[in-house]
């Protein structure tokens, strides 16, 4: 008795260290590809968060027009003198809104298809890969632009032109993983217990394909950042008054030849770094397989 007195039981770790210490081991164990990637991502996400910019990015000052980038413009200013390093901090807000929403839809739309392609044969199938087929043919610049001349420019416009044109794509991929599955024996294992078709492809093939469900929604996030950057740039993308990166570079890029560089570069260098990142994520996504094992 006196000994259980004198050698109290040790406490519990407290939650928050036990989740420190799980996501530790988890980071120690990714790709620096995935970690790098993920930093510039964490970056520029915390950028179109807290918005922490020098300058007001919308007021214009006509006696500081493209001004070179000096101790008081780290990026210099635009045609209008607005402070391009607070522009682009504030371009980032659109840019990372739509081009996730566009993402997720197309990639849960082209999930769902691919399913229901892969798992049913026959009439189903070949029906469905008939009408990917055609989708695919078109030109995915042309299809979304003539989409977009047709319905008018605008955020909710660019995020269902995008979702459509790539769930396709992702309905194409998805359906060679599921057909693929479908052959193992746990989903034999699977009909022998009675389960039906939507219980199969939800409970059982689909949690096994996650790995390439989730390489496609990196990979197509990177594309949609380019496309909408690119329609941005053709003036079918975000609307002003917004600092949207594409915007800016078309605005810069009548200011080249005169040697005015600094807005189409930086702003440029911000779209390729979002898309460097999502591709260095892609490329090491499969170790994210350990996180929850």
């Amino acid at each position: 008795m006196m000994d259980l007195l004198e050698f109290p039981a040790p406490s519990r770790v407290p939650a928050f260290l036990r989740v420190a210490g799980r996501l530790g081991r988890a980071v120690r164990g990714l790709p620096p590809s995935v970690i790098f990637g993920s930093l510039i991502l964490a970056f520029w996400i915390a950028c179109a968060l807290f918005r922490l910019v020098p300058y007001d990015p919308y007021a214009e000052d006509f006696l500081a027009t493209l001004t070179p980038p000096d101790a008081a413009h780290w990026f210099g200013t635009d045609h209008l003198g607005r402070d391009v390093l607070s522009r682009i901090i504030v371009g980032s807000r659109d840019i990372l809104l739509v081009a996730p929403l566009a993402t997720l839809g197309g990639v849960a739309a082209g999930t769902i298809i691919g399913l229901v392609l892969g798992y049913f044969d026959g009439l189903v199938d070949a029906i469905g890969a008939r009408l990917l087929d055609t989708l695919m043919a078109f030109p995915f610049i042309v299809l979304v632009t003539m989409t977009l001349v047709a319905l008018g420019p605008s955020n909710l416009t660019v995020i269902l032109v995008i979702a459509i044109a790539y769930a396709p794509l992702v309905a194409r991929t998805v359906r060679a993983a599921v057909r693929e599955q479908k052959e193992r024996e746990y989903v034999s294992a699977a009909r022998l217990g009675g389960e039906n078709a939507f219980a199969i492809m939800v409970l059982e093939i689909l949690p096994n394909i996650r790995e390439t469900i989730l390489i496609e929604l990196v990979t197509r996030l990177g594309y949609a950042f380019f496309s909408i950057a690119t329609l941005s740039f053709l003036g079918l993308g975000i609307q002003p008054p917004s600092a949207d990166w594409g915007l800016a570079i078309a605005e810069g890029s009548g200011f080249l030849t005169g040697g005015k560089w600094w807005v189409v570069v930086f702003n440029s260098g911000a779209i390729v770094s979002l898309v460097m990142a999502t591709n260095l994520i892609a490329q090491g996504i499969g170790a994210f397989e350990n996180i929850d094992r």
